[in-house]
C-alpha cells in the first residue's frame, strides 16, 4: 500500500487480531455464530470486572472506568457533544466471521478488531475471550480452549501476543493506509447488512449509495468522535450531498434472515439484512474512497459488533 494520505481523511486508529481456540466435540454453532459469541464475551467480561451487583451501568460510580461499561455498554461521557440523548455509543470492537469460522477439524478461528482506546483493556478482553470458551458457546454451550491470539502488524504478518495463558507486548493501534483508488471497484457485502432508513429495514431493492455512505460516515465518524483523540473534521454536509449523485451502476443483491436469541429482551430477534456485491465506477469519487477503505473494519449498519455489516472492496 502507498501512504497517500488525503487531507481530513479519517484517521481510525485499530488493532487487528486473530483469536485461535481448539475444541473437542463436534461443532455445533448457528450458522450465523456473531451474536453467540459476542453475548457469551459480554457476560464473560461482566462477570470478570463487576465488582457492583445488580446495579445498572448506567446509575454506578465505576461506570468511567470499567473495562466491562466501556466495552460492552459504552455510554456517552458526561460532557459529550454528541449522542447525549441515548444510552450507548458504537463499541470499540467487532467481531469477524469468516466461512463461519472453521479452518480444519478441531480448531477454530475468528477476527477481533479494537479501535483505538479500547485497546488499554486488552487484557480484560483475552481473559473474557479464554472465559468465554471455557464456558460454552450457543445455546449447545459448544466449549472451546483458547490456544492463541495474534495481532496483525503493519506489514500484514501476524505476531502471537497471548499463548499458554501469557501475555506479550502489543503493537500500537495503526490507521489503515488506503491504496490507490481503483478505476472501478465491486463491494462484496460478507455478512448481513442491516440498515434503517426512516424507522424502515433498507431492503436490497432500495439500497443505495446514499443510504450506504450515510450510515458508513456516521459510523466512522461516531467511532472516531468516542474512541479517539482525533474526531473526524470534515464537511458532512458537503460529502451528504455528494453521496446523494451517486448511483451503484449494477448489483447482485438479496435479503438474508437469521434470527438470534436476546438475554437481554428474553425474546428472539429477527436479524435479517443485505447481502451480495455492488458495483461502483470511481471516477472523480476520490472524496469517498478513503471511507469506502476504511469501512472494510469498520463494518456498517446495526449489529456491526457481532460481525454484521461486513463487507471488502476489490478492485476490478
Amino acid at each position: 500500500m502507498q501512504n497517500n494520505r488525503q487531507r481530513n481523511a479519517p484517521l481510525l486508529p485499530l488493532s487487528k487480531f486473530r483469536v485461535t481456540y481448539s475444541y473437542q466435540e463436534p461443532l455445533r454453532l448457528p450458522d450465523y455464530p456473531g451474536s453467540a459469541w459476542r453475548g457469551a464475551f459480554g457476560a464473560a467480561l461482566k462477570k470478570s470486572v463487576c465488582v457492583v451487583r445488580n446495579i445498572p451501568c448506567t446509575e454506578c460510580l465505576l461506570k468511567t472506568s470499567c473495562a466491562y461499561s466501556y466495552l460492552f455498554e459504552t455510554p456517552p461521557p458526561a460532557n459529550a457533544e454528541k449522542m447525549r440523548k441515548y444510552n450507548a455509543t458504537p463499541h470499540p470492537f467487532v467481531f469477524e466471521f469468516d466461512e463461519g469460522g472453521r479452518s480444519e477439524l478441531g480448531v477454530y478461528q475468528f477476527n477481533l478488531i479494537v479501535f483505538a482506546h479500547g485497546l488499554r483493556f486488552f487484557p480484560y478482553i483475552v481473559y473474557a475471550l479464554q472465559k468465554a470458551g471455557s464456558e460454552g458457546i450457543g445455546g449447545h454451550r459448544q466449549l472451546f480452549n483458547l490456544t492463541t491470539v495474534e495481532q496483525q502488524l503493519s506489514d500484514h504478518s501476524f505476531k502471537v501476543v497471548y499463548e499458554d495463558n501469557n501475555l506479550q507486548l502489543l503493537a500500537l493501534p495503526r490507521s489503515e493506509e488506503f491504496p490507490e483508488m481503483p478505476d472501478r471497484i465491486e463491494i462484496v457485502i460478507q455478512s448481513p447488512m442491516r440498515i434503517k432508513q426512516d424507522g424502515k429495514n433498507t431492503s436490497q431493492v432500495a439500497f443505495s449509495f446514499e443510504v450506504f455512505f450515510g450510515n458508513l460516515l456516521r459510523r466512522i465518524s461516531m467511532l472516531s468522535y468516542f474512541h479517539t483523540d482525533t474526531p473526524l473534521d470534515i464537511d458532512f454536509r458537503e460529502l451528504t450531498l455528494r453521496a446523494k449523485t451517486v448511483q451503484f451502476n449494477n448489483s447482485k443483491l438479496r435479503w438474508y434472515d437469521w434470527t438470534r436469541y436476546s438475554s437481554r429482551q428474553q425474546t428472539e430477534m429477527i436479524m435479517g439484512g443485505v447481502m451480495g456485491s455492488v458495483y461502483l465506477e470511481m471516477s472523480d469519487l476520490e472524496c469517498f474512497w478513503p471511507y469506502l477503505w476504511l469501512g472494510q473494519w469498520t463494518h456498517v449498519g446495526k449489529g456491526t459488533s457481532m460481525g454484521m455489516g461486513a463487507y471488502k472492496i476489490v478492485a476490478l
